[in-house]
This record gives C-alpha cells, structure tokens and sequence, in this order.
C-alpha cells in the first residue's frame, strides 16, 4: 500500500482485488477504483480469487455475492479471512441479498454496497476501507517502534529508573553470579530474570521457574531436589527435581523470602558445592546452574529476625537489581498504556483505540499499589468493556477514576502564588512526566508545541 505523505497531502494507494463474474461490471468498477491511484486485479470466479489469495497481496478485496453459487462471495470472504487477514473486504449484492450480506458483516466483512453502484460512493467506500488497513498498519508499525526504542526484554520504558535496570542486567547477565531482584510486587521482577537469563551464556540451556511460597517443607525438598523410587509413599519411580532439570541453565527461585528455615540450608549448600541429594537417595549428583531469586519483603529484616539465613541472603544477593514502582516512573506509563493498549487490542481482535489525555492523565496520577501488574489490567479491562475508536475518562474504572493522587503536587498553598510561578512548575514537572519530550508534554499541557517552546525560553527552561 502507498501511504499519504506526512502532511496528508497524498490519497491512500490501495492494492484491491475485484471478484465478480460480470466482466463489464468488474471493468467499470476497476476503472473507478484505478482514477484515484489504487491498483486493481479482477478475477471472474471463486477458483481465481483463491489463486490470488494464496499468492497476492492485497489491502482491500471487493466481491460480489452472488456469482457461480449463492455463496461464492461469502467463500471468498472466508478465503480473505483466512489467506489474507490483514485486508479488508466490501461486498456487492443486489437489492434481494441484503440480509445475506448483512450476515456477511457478522463474518468479517468490512461493509457492503447493493447494485446499480453509486460509482461515487463505491469508491469512498473503498478509500474508508483502505484507510482502515493503513490506520491499523501504521498503529502496528508504530507500536512495534515504540517498543523497540523503549523495551528490553519486555521491560517497558524510558525512565532513568528503568535505564538503571537495564544497565544493570546487562553488566551482571554474562557472568554466573546469583542475582536477588528486589520490589514491590506486580513491578515486572520475573522480567528482569528471564531478560538475564536471555543474555547470559546459558541462554540456550533451560530457564525454570519456581515459586518457593506457600509450600511445606516435604514438599518443596521433593520438587527442587527430586526423589527415588520408594523415597516415600506413592513415589513409585524416579524423578529429577528442578536443580537436576535446570542444569547448566538458569534458575527462578520467586518469592525466596517465603522459604521455611528449615529449606534454606539445603539450598545453601546447593551455591556452595553444586551438589544435590535427591529424596531417599545416598548418591551425590552435580549441578551447574545460575540462579536468580526474587522477593517483595525485606530480606534485612527477615535476618533480623532469624527467618532467614544471612548466610544465604549474602550468597544469593551476589548481585541486587531493585526494580522500581510504578509511582516513582510515572513518566513510563504513557508508553506502558499505548503498549498495553496495543496488545489487548489485538487480543480481542479490534481496532487499537486511542486515550484520550483526561485519561491519560488519571492513569498517570493513580497511586498504583499493585503497580505495572494493576495498570496493564485497568487497561485491559479499558480496551474489552469500550467500544469506540478512543479510551475516554469514563472508560477509566470507577476505584482509580475516583482515586486522589497521593503524592502528587498539592492545590494547598497556592493563594497569593503568582500565575507565572505556577504555570512554570507545571511546565517543569510535566517534561519531567514525559522524560523531555515536548510534543507529548505540550499535548498533556493542552497547548500547542510552539507555545510550549516559546515558554520555555520564557522561564529558562530547558
């Protein structure tokens, strides 16, 4: 497809195939389509519109109903569906197949046109649905973009806490040291372990994940170390545990901090020996493996206390990555919502709708206890419950809609405070909102960009 210049100046080219078995009506609607630029291929029948199916590529497919059967047309928006899912496709139908092809927009179908055409109106119908697939093109385009300038490994953002993060997995991922990821949770810890095991040496060895909660002591030996036949009632043959399965790979111990006392010791001796005793057995067996732990408590205070080992706690932390909270990026979450947005859009296979600022600007402000965990699901539950081509603030779910910010900037103390004094701060903290970036901060200001610069200089900002 041809795309218009960045201005608009330039008409949507689109690549369409003409399906009807009326050679002189395919003709004249060709000619129509091929006045303002679009590149048309016409074939007579179903056996033709499946050949260029399999092997063109097309953005807009345009059959008629009715032509060998009466479901040739929807067979080839079947075909269309399945062969080319990114088109879009306009059905022509006589006055009398109407609910047919009423049933046909249920299927899949763009929309539909009944004979004689309207040459006028067929065509902008053509531009809409060409439109429509260069729209959500592009919205692909550029989601893939932002996430290639902003993520890592998943990790979503532009932050200078989350560029720490980054730094920080990439200096410890070559090496075998053991990594303690520290944070609240729902902050993305289990990302920054598979992100250090994906650059690290063992990449292409096994990545196992294991959380160590809420699990006794009998069990969790069992499933880290494995067992022998007859170890225990009902163990009726050998089984490796995770240790021996992981081998030579990588290890995701989550939640360590949960680990009964009386475990941790054994573990230890894991790190210090890389030896391993499965359950009911006398055999020593050896393992090399990296691993990498999580925990959202305090694992000071657990030593503190006695719950856990300091032996083990300076074992495991060979290497701490503390990822933030969402309340102290808060000028990721721009992109952390269109990345969302993007997705669960794509899920639930419709149009990737837009945010308004209102909402925006709530989702921004929101304390967010749960963090990137809690605003990927606000925003799910956004894009599944609205329908139209943007997410406004009454789509934003009533407990964050009504939230007051916490640690916002506080309306209290303002009186006597001079305009300008306090239009700079906003200018101020809204660049940092949105890491210097002046189109998005002057569209959150709600002023035009060359404003914003104009006051910039104004208050020496930069």
């Amino acid at each position: 497809m041809s795309t218009p210049e960045a201005g608009g100046g330039e008409a949507i080219r689109a690549q369409v195939l003409i399906v009807d078995d009326e050679v002189e009506h395919a003709e004249a609607m060709a000619e129509a389509l091929r006045r303002p630029g679009h590149v048309c291929t016409i074939v007579n029948g179903l056996a033709g519109a499946e050949e260029e199916l399999r092997h063109g590529a097309f953005d807009v497919v345009v059959t008629d109903l009715v032509m060998e059967s009466e479901t040739a047309g929807l067979e080839v928006l079947r075909l269309a569906r399945e062969l080319q899912p990114e088109s879009e496709t306009v059905m022509v139908t006589a006055h009398g197949d109407v609910p047919t092809a009423k049933a046909a927009l249920q299927g899949g179908a763009y929309d539909f046109i009944e004979k004689p055409l309207d040459l006028v109106v067929f065509r902008n119908l053509v531009g809409r649905a060409a439109e429509t697939v260069f729209l959500r093109t592009r919205n692909r385009r550029l989601q893939g973009e932002v996430d290639a300038a902003y993520g890592f490994e998943g990790i979503i953002g532009n932050s200078a806490a989350i560029r720490e993060v980054v730094g920080a997995i990439r200096r410890v991922a070559p090496s075998s040291i053991p990594v303690l990821v520290t944070g609240e949770s729902g902050t993305g810890k289990e990302l920054v372990a598979a992100a250090i095991h994906k650059l690290s040496k063992r990449a292409e060895r096994r990545y196992v994940t294991f959380n160590a909660a809420g699990q006794s002591e009998s069990l969790l030996e069992d499933q880290l170390f494995g067992h022998v036949r007859g170890a225990f009632t009902g163990a009726d043959r050998d089984r490796e545990g995770v240790f021996e399965y992981a081998d030579r790979g990588t290890v995701f111990l989550d939640e360590i901090g949960d680990m009964p006392l009386a475990m941790q010791p054994k573990l230890l001796r894991v790190l210090e020996t890389g030896e391993i005793v499965r359950l009911g057995a006398n055999e020593v067996r050896k393992v090399d493996l990296r691993l990498v732990s999580a925990t959202n408590r305090d694992l000071k205070q657990l030593t503190a206390d006695g719950t856990f080992r300091e032996d083990l706690y300076f074992r495991i932390r060979g290497a701490e990555i503390v990822v933030p909270p969402l309340r102290d990026r808060r000028e990721d979450i721009p992109l952390l919502v269109r990345h969302a947005i993007g997705r669960y859009a794509a899920d639930a296979g419709r149009e990737r709708p837009e945010v308004s600022q209102p909402a925006l600007m709530r989702l921004i402000s929101y304390r967010w206890p749960g963090n990137v965990r809690e605003l990927f699901n606000v925003v799910h539950r956004m894009v599944v419950s609205s329908e139209g081509p943007t997410l406004d603030l009454r789509d934003v779910p009533p407990e964050v809609r009504a939230d007051e910010q916490e640690e916002g900037p506080s309306v209290r103390g303002l009186a006597g405070v001079g305009l300008d004094r306090i239009e700079k701060e906003a200018i101020r903290q809204t660049l940092a909102l949105t890491g210097g970036n002046r189109e998005q901060a002057a569209q959150l200001l709600g002023i035009g960009e060359r404003t914003l610069y104009r006051k910039l200089k104004e208050y020496g900002l930069r």
